[in-house]
């Protein structure tokens, strides 16, 4: 059954791996005949600052609007970003600070310490680069960038299941490497 996908390149910069591996799935989720949106960052105009916070305005621009607006139109979210100091980069947590809002992606309600998450019935995977070899991340580190993805940002809005798939180390990567990345990538988007 087709799906509706929308894959964000999370990269604040053009021309990443990154945003080829965003290419390479939705390339692999059209070709199974599903609908697909993408969004780059790096091409993204707004003010990544939550300045106004939850009390005050801060009117969303017209990318962030379309932003959200394809995050309701969707069924599946891919998210594609490098992992830079355990985390995803700031301009990527901008985005959510910024769209995933009250009254959109949650609803606090009287009498419960719980939000009532708005975006339920959709998935999400996310694809992320790193220097850090896997085996490091997971066990070491214990992945706590993958870990505030998936229960305090998507999954507190309601996404489930939360996937991921790592791509690592790309320091000192192949070329060669790189392509059966690519090629990984365009088989997620065709499982989808």
């Amino acid at each position: 059954m087709p799906r509706r996908i929308l894959v964000l390149s999370g990269h604040p910069a053009e021309a990443s791996l990154t945003e080829a591996l965003a290419e390479a799935y939705a390339e692999g989720a059209r070709s199974k005949d599903h609908e697909t949106r993408s969004f780059s960052l790096a091409r993204m105009q707004f003010n990544p600052d939550f300045t106004a916070g939850y009390v005050g305005q801060q009117p969303l621009e017209p990318d962030l609007l379309a932003f959200q607006e394809a995050v309701a139109w969707c069924d599946h979210l891919v998210i594609a970003h490098p992992l830079w100091w355990g985390l995803m980069p700031a301009r990527l947590k901008g985005l959510f600070d910024r769209t995933l809002l009250p009254g959109f992606a949650f609803r606090y309600e009287a009498g419960s310490p719980f939000p009532a998450k708005l975006l339920k019935g959709r998935s999400a995977e996310v694809l992320v680069t790193a220097d850090t070899p896997v085996w490091w991340l997971y066990l070491v580190l214990r992945a706590g960038g993958y870990r505030a993805m998936k229960s305090q940002i998507l999954g507190f809005c309601g996404f489930r299941p939360v996937r991921f798939k790592t791509f690592a180390p790309v320091r000192g990567s192949t070329p060669e490497r790189r392509q059966r990345w690519l090629e990984t990538a365009r088989r997620l988007g065709a499982r989808a």
